[in-house]
């Protein structure tokens, strides 16, 4: 980074907000993922008109730009490979206003997605996007990467909850999208385009989000089987019966088992496969779709239902589902993660090829995650230490070619980012990728924000150093 660039964004955000020292960059050259590089600043605005300051600077000079949030993601989306400067949003972190007339919230990307919850069910009003993350990842980060969460099966993910955001583009320009209308076709939509785009168009620092009357109440039914083969059909069962359960998650017999041995929570440590089913809304409504659920987990062949008795066991049913990262580290320290979606009346098919992966490679997988909405979360880790790494990388591929072949893609919610970038063209083909090209040379022609992310890449870290 050139010395006037430097002298300018000391003399914009202070000392306090531009941090250049190796022990302060070392705390931001990681996120969730492997991947780890060195950046060559930190800057931590506080208002839009500083970020448009910073973008401008770093077009001006050609300085990289990685937006960060909570640096929660799965897949290298925050690692600043290309060095540069790591544009941390959390101190922008208010929630404005809050219309309960229009159901609508208008927040800064540092705001931390369970503080929304909280706030909004204090008001009796509910954000159904529920991230597993979601008690430090931040409103930005989960905009960045279109975030998805438990809840997904009945009311979709982020982009269904975005109604209008404030950007600033690589060049420093403020841009508004949207508008706080139901109906509105007043231009492109914009707004869908920068949700999901990984810091690579612009950087989000305002959002209205749509909100929903919270729930009257819910009830949790936990449903086991004896062969993981029932249990994926189930889902698809449910899903049949007319029936949009709030959440429908599934852990195979290795997540029980994990989770079992990290902390006792009361599942049925000899079943194969365990669904974990949420119905909400009014009293009528959660009785009659528990009711159907049941009826149709017994009739394929379910070894137990059981409905939570009140809400400290529900609390205990969700906790056993939350702990499976945790749990799964006391199995073997280190996991390789893969986050595929396919429709959803594939997923039984999808998890019997994962099974037949796992005993051609010699990896050991293990399944669990949203399949109410089709979103499968796949762990690989070598079945000991004489399992080569090959096999691990094998089974990887194999599984994203076989979400590919069943109508699927190669990721759900935890984005392309650095991890996946190359096989971004396995899902896309050579016209839609070429013109999503286009669109990142428009609106970053000096490629500045988030250089090596998404798009097919040789790029690697500048500034390389150990995790």
């Amino acid at each position: 980074m050139q010395d006037n660039a430097r002298r300018q964004l000391r003399q914009l955000l202070g000392p306090e907000n531009f941090l250049e020292e190796r022990e302060d960059c070392l705390t931001y050259a990681f996120d969730a993922s492997e991947g780890a590089c060195l950046p060559e600043a930190v800057a931590f605005p506080e208002t839009a008109e500083a970020v448009s300051e910073i973008l401008a600077i770093a077009n001006t000079h050609r300085i990289p730009i990685v937006p960060r949030g909570a640096g929660s993601g799965l897949t290298g989306g925050a690692v600043p490979l290309s060095g540069g400067i790591v544009m941390t949003m959390n101190r922008m972190n208010r929630i404005i206003s809050v219309d309960t007339g229009n159901l609508q919230a208008i927040v800064e990307p540092g705001v931390i997605t369970a503080r929304l919850h909280a706030a909004m069910e204090a008001k009796g009003l509910f954000y159904p996007p529920d991230p597993a993350s979601m008690d430090i990842c931040t409103i930005g980060g989960n905009l960045a990467e279109n975030a998805g969460g438990m809840r997904a099966v009945k009311y979709g993910v982020t982009k269904d909850f975005v109604m209008g955001l404030e950007v600033v583009l690589a060049n420093g320009e403020i841009i508004h999208t949207g508008s706080r209308c139901i109906k509105d076709v007043v231009g492109y939509d914009l707004t869908r385009l920068f949700v999901g785009s990984e810091g690579t168009l612009g950087v989000i620092t305002r959002a209205v989000l749509k909100l929903l009357p919270l729930p009257e109440g819910k009830q949790t039914l936990l449903a086991a089987f004896g062969a993981m083969e029932a249990a994926a059909q189930t889902i698809a069962d449910v899903i049949k019966s007319g029936i949009i359960p709030t959440t429908m998650e599934f852990m195979d017999k290795h997540c029980i088992r994990a989770v079992t041995q990290y902390q006792d929570t009361g599942l049925p440590v000899d079943a194969e496969a365990v669904l974990l089913i949420e119905v909400d809304g009014t009293p009528h409504a959660i009785e009659t779709g528990i009711k159907r659920v049941q009826a149709v987990c017994t009739a394929n062949r379910a070894l137990s239902v059981d409905v939570a008795r009140d809400a400290a066991d529900q609390e205990r049913l969700w906790r056993s589902r939350r702990a499976i990262h945790a749990a799964l580290g006391l199995v073997w320290p280190r996991w390789e993660e893969e986050d595929i979606a396919v429709p959803i009346a594939r997923v039984p098919e999808m998890v019997r090829r994962v099974d037949d992966i796992a005993k051609e490679t010699g990896a050991f997988i293990v399944c669990f995650g949203h399949a109410g909405d089709g979103n499968i979360h796949v762990s690989l880790a070598p079945h000991d230490k004489n399992t080569p790494h090959e096999a691990l990388t094998q089974a990887r591929a194999a599984i994203l070619k076989d979400a590919i072949a069943l109508e699927g893609r190669i990721a759900a919610e935890h984005g392309i980012g650095l991890i996946k970038r190359n096989q971004i063209g396995w899902n896309l083909d050579a016209p839609t990728l070429s013109l999503m090209r286009q669109i990142k040379g428009l609106l970053d022609p000096n490629g500045i924000l988030n250089p090596g992310k998404v798009f097919p890449s040789t790029l690697t870290c500048s500034a390389p150093f150990g995790h």
